[in-house]
């Protein structure tokens, strides 16, 4: 009787791992990019930071009201300097599955932050090769529903504010995507209209996925 409990036991817990080892996650994964002059004309320097960072973001648990123990991480990206310099600040999406398509995309971006027609962006590859750019002041903007009064959501669903124009969602198929950040302390948008340089990002939505903080978030349907 022990080694049929053993046994079963045993098959159980494979099939639990193997079950989790199925799930899907994505991870918004932080990067930073210095180019030379030969790519930009410019040459790049070490002015850019891109790091998920606690006490920058909004409640992990996706409520206004979290314990004292919830992290409120937050994707912050910066561009200390001019935007002509060669160098960027972003994230991956990790786990997308190359071919897929795409119906929502957006993010939560902290008021007082840069919002402008090139940055924060999304840039998502077709499998053709073709780059889409999303970005933020083009979105559809209203009140982040955790906290109303200092974050505002960004929403893309409508396939004319890609570029090229030719991307639809829901039937373009989609190889990569990437948060870009490269507009610099010279790049004003109505949020920052002295030019800060930086944004502070958080509740990624991939479809219907929301990345929250580092360890991103289980696909779902």
């Amino acid at each position: 009787m022990k080694k049929v409990t053993s046994a079963a036991t045993i098959l159980l817990m494979f099939g639990l791992a193997s079950a989790a080892a199925a799930q899907t996650r994505y991870v918004a994964a932080p990067w930073t990019f210095v180019g030379t002059a030969a790519e930009c004309g410019v040459a790049g320097a070490k002015i850019v930071t891109s790091s998920w960072l606690p006490g920058m973001g909004l409640p992990d648990n996706g409520t206004a009201n979290p314990d004292g123990k919830d992290a409120h991480l937050g994707l912050l990206l910066s561009k200390n300097g001019p935007t002509a310099n060669c160098s960027s600040a972003g994230a991956s999406i990790v786990g997308w599955t190359s071919g897929d398509t795409l119906h929502t995309l957006g993010f939560d971006y902290r008021n007082g932050g840069h919002c402008g027609a090139g940055a924060p962006r999304f840039n998502v590859t077709d499998t053709f090769g073709n780059t889409y750019f999303f970005g933020c002041a083009a979105g559809a903007h209203s009140a982040a529903p955790q906290d109303p009064g200092q974050w505002e959501r960004v929403t893309f669903t409508a396939s004319a504010q890609g570029f090229p124009p030719t991307f639809v969602f829901g039937v373009t198929p989609v190889a990569s995507i990437d948060i870009v950040f490269d507009e610099g302390t010279d790049s004003t948008s109505p949020d920052d209209p002295n030019g800060v340089g930086l944004a502070v990002l958080d509740n990624i939505r991939i479809n219907n996925t929301i990345i929250r903080n580092k360890k991103g978030a289980i696909v779902t349907p």
